[in-house]
C-alpha cells in the first residue's frame, strides 16, 4: 500500500504580506448606480468584504482551525492529492468519501465533520483545487484517483460516497467505474441536460425542467461557457487580483445559495474569505476552472460520452435543496438508481455549509438503510 504523509497548511508570511499590498492597491472599476447584485457582484458588499479582509480577517486563525483536522498528501499516478482522513467512532464505522465542487473547496464540509463522527471521513481536494497538485483532470479521471486513494492508500475495499456540483459527476463516475466497491452514493443534484437528449421521449415535467435549464444557461451560464472553452484567458486575471478572485467566487455564493437577498444569512464573512483564501494562497483558481474544459473535452472522447453522464446503477439517495435547479423525480430516475429523494425546505447549492444539520441527517438516514 502507498503511504500518505501528514500535511499541515503553512502559508508563508510573505504571501500574506503580498496579499495585503495588493488589496490596498486595488484599482476599483466604475460601478453602476444602485447596482446591488443586478450586474453581477454587488459593488457595495464587495468593498465591505475587502475592508473586512484588510482590517479584521485573520488567516492564521483559520489556518489553525483547518489544521485541527488530520490532513495528508499522497502521490497517485504522479498526481499529488491532499485529503482529510478522520476515523469514526465505534467498532466498524462506514468509510465515506466526500467530494466538493467549484467554487468551493474541501472547506465545504467543515461544519458537517462533527455530525458524521460515526463514519470514517475522507475529504480530498480535487486535483487542481486547494492543496492538491495544479493538475486539471476530467471527472472520470478524478474518479480513478479516488478509487486508488480509497483502496491502494487507505485500504478500504468497500465505501460510500457523496458530493454535489463538481462532486456529482466524480461520484457518479466512481460508482460506474467501481460498482463492486461503491456501496451507495448520496447527491444534491444528479446531472443536467447536455444537448444529446431526445426531449420528445421525456415526460412533461422533464421537458419543463429542460426549459428551466435552458433559461438558466442564458441568465447564469456565462461562467461555465468561458471556463469550458477559454479558462486560461480568465486565469491570469483571477490569479493576479485578490479582489477579482473574490468577485468571481462571491457572486456564485450569492446566486446559488438560499439567502433571500442577504448573503450573510448563509455565510459569514470569515467563511466566504476562508474559501477564497484557499484559492489565493494555493494559486489554484486557474487549474480549478480548467476542469470545466477537461470535462467538456471528455464529452467527445468516448462514443457514448463520459462515464459520469451515464445512468448509475448503484443505489442513490438525493437531497434536493430549493437553491438548486428543481429537477423532477422522473429526471432523477433517468440519471441514477434512485432509492430516496427528499425535497428539502431550505438550503442551496452549498448545502453542507448552508444547512449542515439537514444535509448530514439526510445523508445518514439514507446510508443507514444500505447494508
Amino acid at each position: 500500500m502507498k503511504q500518505a504523509e501528514p500535511f499541515q497548511i503553512q502559508v508563508e508570511e510573505s504571501v500574506l504580506t503580498d496579499l495585503k499590498e495588493r488589496l490596498v492597491k486595488t484599482r476599483w472599476t466604475d460601478e453602476p448606480e444602485n447596482a446591488n447584485w443586478n450586474y453581477g457582484t454587488n459593488p457595495g458588499y464587495l468593498r465591505e468584504l475587502v475592508e473586512y479582509w484588510l482590517n479584521e480577517y485573520n488567516w492564521r486563525t483559520h489556518e489553525t482551525l483547518l489544521n485541527r483536522f488530520p490532513q495528508f498528501r499522497v502521490r497517485i499516478d504522479g498526481v499529488g492529492i491532499h485529503f482529510i482522513h478522520i476515523k469514526g467512532k465505534g467498532n466498524s464505522p462506514k468509510p465515506l468519501l466526500l467530494t466538493h465542487g467549484w467554487p468551493d473547496s474541501f472547506y465545504r464540509f467543515y461544519k458537517v465533520i462533527p455530525m458524521l463522527d460515526d463514519f470514517d471521513l475522507i475529504i480530498p481536494s480535487i486535483p487542481g483545487f486547494g492543496f492538491s497538485d495544479h493538475k486539471a483532470m476530467n471527472a472520470d479521471q478524478v474518479a480513478i484517483l479516488w478509487a486508488k486513494l480509497m483502496g491502494d492508500v487507505l485500504g478500504y475495499t468497500h465505501f460510500y460516497a457523496a458530493g454535489g456540483d463538481m462532486g456529482t459527476p466524480i461520484t457518479k463516475s466512481l460508482a460506474n467505474q467501481y460498482p463492486e466497491a461503491v456501496k451507495a452514493i448520496h447527491l444534491t443534484d444528479v446531472g443536467y441536460p447536455n444537448g444529446s437528449e431526445d426531449w420528445s421521449q421525456m415526460t412533461q415535467p422533464e421537458q419543463e425542467f429542460g426549459q428551466l435549464i435552458q433559461q438558466w444557461w442564458f441568465a447564469e451560464g456565462a461562467f461555465n461557457m468561458i471556463q469550458s472553452t477559454k479558462p486560461q484567458t480568465l486565469g491570469y486575471a483571477l490569479n493576479d487580483s485578490p479582489v477579482g478572485l473574490a468577485s468571481w467566487i462571491l457572486e456564485k455564493f450569492y446566486a446559488w445559495s438560499d439567502n433571500k437577498g442577504n448573503i450573510e444569512t448563509r455565510f459569514t464573512k470569515d467563511e466566504l474569505l476562508t474559501n477564497i483564501m484557499i484559492y489565493w494562497v494555493s494559486q489554484t483558481i486557474n487549474s480549478s476552472i480548467r476542469m470545466y474544459l477537461e470535462n467538456a473535452r471528455a464529452v467527445f472522447m468516448a462514443e457514448e460520452g463520459p462515464l459520469y453522464n451515464r445512468h448509475v446503477s448503484t443505489p442513490t439517495g438525493v437531497a434536493l435543496f430549493p437553491g438548486e435547479a428543481q429537477f423532477p423525480e422522473e429526471w432523477a430516475k433517468r440519471m441514477v438508481n434512485l432509492k430516496s429523494i427528499t425535497i428539502m425546505e431550505k438550503g442551496g447549492h452549498f448545502s453542507a455549509m448552508e444547512e449542515p444539520e439537514l444535509w448530514a441527517d439526510n445523508l445518514k438516514t439514507f446510508f443507514k438503510g444500505i447494508d
